[in-house]
């Protein structure tokens, strides 16, 4: 059914009706516009606008078609624009004109928008207890691992010797700054736009901080024609979901490379790969791949979504209806990988022999014989130098910098001395690491067991969240 064209002669060209309709996508918010007309009349009843005889009929019919959206057994149609005009039919076909009373002291455009943050909060908290989930998962493989010595790297040299434990580590702190980013979003955009009419408020529902509160939002935005307008909450929800994409490709990136013959640092279980139509012997890191290549996608949902935004003047316009396909595209292939990653990195073998074998290699103690310098005295640009041409030496000798004899360190500088040997080991660079971020044994420790405390803490702020927005009425 449609909900206006009163003063039009005739209704809208066939091209227009298909362009302008949305429920074939919109329909995913078919529960929480039930929940936001819940409460709308429950608002209208107060302000004396609906009889109380009526408000409870109409709340009745809400709850039945409630459970028959969840059951399937009512859906959307052919004719329906959206998803508000598709709840509305349903009403009315159950209580007649009584159902279109419920539309008084509201609009499509303050509904959508509410409609929209319950949905977003609800999908919000699945993705980060998901990522969570992986989180968790990377470090009970950093446990697994500890006491391996790998190769660091930097610009995919070798660089220093590092913890296999702290490589693995480093993504699960990556994803908790995405899951911090989620609870901020949730505290900053926790307002209801319920209220604000088309743009200018209403004057039959006076008191929409009710409203807010029945449906678990912290407060009311300040300002209707920003609130029907506003979609900062959806940009900056497309940019979250971009940065974890990032963030999962850099994982799918690292997993791709040491998949690889080359490196074979780790063996990716059958059920997490796949194989090619005519070379029998292939096994594909197609999940690993795939994590790299979905964050295109996230990016290119934000960039459409700004791109929209960017000239948009007054109050609302129907460019705004491009506002929920890259969100729902970007929630519902983060909620498909996630657990694919998941799944990947639980199931691997960390190939240690592979991983420890060149640690050494590429003068990766270059620094040690520069720091053994500097706890002498000597300023650490003289001692750079000085490692330096030791690596020099080294390599005109066809030797790594460690391999240098005592006489031939000694020769370069005379501060060289015999002691420098003690510290010429990986697991020497490794225990001089102790700082709170350093990859010494105790020092990787202490950051999975406080990533352990911070995971537990976001967990009970999903469970809380969750719990309150489950007794939202209408839930």
């Amino acid at each position: 059914m449609s909900l206006w064209g009163g003063r039009f002669a005739t209704g809208p060209n066939e091209s227009v009706a298909k362009l302008s309709r949305s429920v074939h996508f919109d329909w995913r918010l078919a529960p929480y516009d039930i929940r936001v007309n819940i409460a709308h009349v429950a608002g209208l009843q107060r302000a004396g606008v609906i009889k109380k005889d009526d408000a409870e009929q109409i709340t009745t019919a809400l709850h039945e078609l409630a459970q028959e959206v969840a059951s399937g057994s009512f859906s959307f149609i052919e004719s329906d624009e959206d998803v508000h005009s598709a709840i509305e039919r349903g009403l009315v076909s159950k209580l007649g004109e009584l159902g279109g009373a419920l539309r008084a002291g509201r609009s499509r455009n303050d509904l959508v928008v509410t409609d929209f943050k319950l949905y977003l909060i609800d999908h919000l908290l699945e993705v980060a207890d998901e990522t969570l989930e992986l989180a968790k998962t990377l470090d009970e493989a950093a446990k697994n691992q500890m006491g391996l010595v790998a190769p660091g790297f930097t610009h995919l040299q070798h660089a220093q010797p590092i913890l296999f434990s702290h490589e693995l580590a480093k993504h699960s702190h990556a994803l908790l700054r995405d899951v911090d980013r989620m609870r901020d979003w949730l505290t900053r955009n926790s307002v209801s736009p319920l209220g604000s009419g088309a743009l200018a408020g209403s004057s039959l529902v006076p008191n929409p901080e009710i409203i807010a509160a029945e449906l678990a939002f912290q407060g009311v935005t300040r300002n209707s024609i920003d609130a029907v307008s506003d979609r900062d909450f959806v940009a900056e929800v497309l940019f979250i979901f971009a940065m974890l994409g990032v963030h999962l490709s850099r994982i799918g990136e690292e997993f791709t490379i040491w998949n690889t013959q080359e490196f074979g640092w780790v063996t990716l279980d059958d059920s997490f790969s796949t194989g090619s139509s005519i070379m029998p012997q292939k096994k594909n890191p197609d999940i690993a791949e795939l994590a790299r290549g979905k964050a295109g996608r996230f990016i290119g949902n934000l960039t459409s979504l700004l791109v929209t935004l960017k000239g948009l003047p007054f109050a609302y316009n129907r460019d705004l209806q491009e506002d929920k396909e890259p969100v729902f595209d970007s929630i519902e292939e983060l909620l498909v990988l996630l657990p694919a990653v998941r799944g990947m990195i639980a199931t691997a073998t960390f190939n240690s022999t592979a991983i420890s074998k060149g640690v050494l290699d590429g003068h990766a103690l270059a620094t040690e014989v520069a720091d053994f310098l500097v706890s002498g005295g000597v300023p650490f640009a003289q001692a750079h130098e000085i490692s330096g041409k030791a690596v020099a030496l080294a390599e005109s000798k066809g030797l790594e910098v460690h391999e240098l004899s005592d006489d031939e360190f000694a020769e370069i500088d005379a501060r060289l001395t015999a002691a420098l040997r003690a510290v010429l080991s990986a697991q020497a660079a490794l225990d001089s690491r102790t700082s709170i971020n350093g990859t010494s044994s105790k020092s990787v420790t202490t950051q999975l067991e406080q990533l352990e405390v911070k995971i537990r803490g976001y967990s009970s702020w999903i469970a809380s969240e969750r719990k309150r927005f489950s007794g939202m009425m209408g839930a």
